[in-house]
């Protein structure tokens, strides 16, 4: 291997490490050599010598070759590769937590056909940032790209396992819908994994009796070029297909999931939005009933991110539990409820986590807790789920910006007198209002990829939420 090409190898890879995952272009940052180095330093930066790590992929069309390359790494270091197959990101957490055996998935998530990636956990679906083993595995997979992979004196070994059917049924135990009343659902699986894990999860595709719950299907069809939509449905273009099947079958209510299937969106009957900072609420008032049933006195913890509404931590305490507030972003989150024993967490991005999941974060059984509580009352979900968003928020607004410390100061000083600032993560503004007037809040935070910033306002009725927004974009704007 030339000097050129080590150089070419290690720029690529160190361009795809992100700060949560890997994710880079198809055979420009990934290729086969790459990703069976990272599977080789995978196993020694984790320890995983002689002990099993599964290895999942989805519907992408490179996920299989890279997943089988990653595959080869591994066992060359003496790791026994469990292949589980297609699957979601949270079945191969699912897999790791029952297993307690460390994971890698290929996936993207709800990137275009042309990315891929990994993302990789140690046993019992820990994640991996870049502080906490995913910069060191980078470090030893160049090394491994300059002077080859060495193979240990006792090689792995591969199995095959399906984990399918054990993942759905124990989603139902954590969520059961047998009693609730008949629901009839449309899903638009994006042509993701969700066409696969929907139909075993709320259908009888892996062997379960039948639930109460009728699903319309949207783009079931696994097919990573994504020939209808993105699957990303933070973007409002991506569920216009979903809105419109919702009200010409009188649906009940609209999921879409990303192309890995971990996030999971709702819409109700009118095809409208539920925010997820309302799933948030709703998960978590069932999430602390539950808990308090078998422990009245408990005064259990549920995280949220910075940025999902005010009212989210205003019903976590008026339920008796205690709310607690994190930074942005889903591998801090999953090391939070870890290391405090959180019963749930939720962002604003629609990440989802559970303690009764590993602290991982499971989108399916988010939408299962919104159908669990949705059936058991008479309402439609657009009255129901009013209730949880009482408050109006701008969603996520992108500003591209040259001089981020600039554009802060221009707000600080905008400000000063008006809010309270905190750096917990970015600039959040809490307004200082006087007692009767509506109360105000904002967060801006720049992109850790590009010169964005993202600003995020939430107000107590729609004409503060829009002045302080206005005013804070034409700062950031300026």
């Amino acid at each position: 291997m030339g000097a050129k090409q080590v150089r070419s190898a290690a720029e690529r890879l160190t361009a795809a490490v992100k700060t949560y995952d890997v994710r880079g272009l198809v055979d420009v940052d990934l290729t086969d050599e790459i990703i069976e180095a990272v599977g080789a330093a995978f196993v020694d930066e984790i320890d995983a010598e002689g002990t099993e790590v599964v290895v999942g992929h989805d519907m992408r069309d490179s996920s299989p070759r890279f997943a089988a390359a990653f595959s080869a790494g591994v066992r060359a270091r003496g790791g026994n590769v469990v292949a589980i197959g297609l699957c979601s990101t949270d079945e191969s957490y699912f897999a790791s937590g029952s297993m307690d055996a460390a994971a890698a998935m290929f996936t993207a998530s709800h990137n275009p056909s042309v990315y891929n990636g990994i993302k990789l956990s140690r046993p019992g679906a820990q994640s991996l940032s870049m502080d906490t083993g995913l910069g060191a595995i980078r470090d030893r997979a160049i090394r491994y790209l300059e002077s080859g992979i060495p193979t240990v004196d006792a090689p792995g070994t591969e199995r095959s396992a399906d984990v399918l059917s054990d993942y759905a049924r124990a989603l139902r135990a954590v969520v059961p819908l047998e009693q609730i009343r008949p629901l009839r659902i449309v899903v638009d699986a994006g042509n993701g994994m969700g066409g696969m894990t929907v139909p075993a999860v709320l259908g009888e595709a892996a062997g379960l009796a039948a639930l109460p719950v009728e699903i319309i299907p949207l783009y079931f069809e696994l097919d990573g070029t994504f020939p209808n939509h993105e699957a990303n449905p933070l973007d409002p273009a991506n569920l216009t297909d979903l809105t419109r099947a919702v009200m010409e079958h009188g649906a009940d209510a609209g999921l879409a999931f990303d192309g890995d299937a971990d996030r999971c969106f709702v819409v109700d009957e009118n095809g409208d939005a539920v925010s997820p900072s309302a799933v948030t609420a709703i998960v978590a008032v069932r999430e602390i009933a539950r808990e308090r049933e078998s422990d009245p006195a408990a005064r259990p913890l549920v995280l949220h991110n910075l940025i999902t509404s005010r009212f989210v931590p205003e019903i976590i305490e008026s339920r008796g539990a205690e709310p607690v507030r994190t930074r942005v972003g889903h591998s801090l989150i999953k090391a939070q409820m870890r290391d405090t024993g959180a019963i749930f967490g939720g962002e604003h991005s629609a990440h989802y986590y559970f303690r009764d999941f590993w602290g991982a974060d499971n989108g399916m059984l988010a939408a299962m807790h919104v159908l669990a509580e949705l059936g058991s009352q008479p309402l439609p979900l657009s009255e129901f789920s009013a209730e949880f968003s009482p408050y109006r928020q701008s969603g996520e607004i992108n500003s591209t910006v040259d001089d981020v410390p600039l554009a802060y100061a221009r707000i600080v000083e905008a400000f000063q007198g008006r809010a309270q600032f905190d750096e917990m993560d970015g600039l959040t503004a809490t307004g200082i209002t006087p007692e009767g007037e509506p109360f105000w809040w904002f967060n801006v935070r720049p992109s850790n990829t590009e010169p964005l910033l993202r600003l995020n306002v939430e107000g107590e009725d729609a004409a503060t939420m829009e002045a302080v927004r206005d005013e804070v974009l034409s700062l950031i704007r300026a």
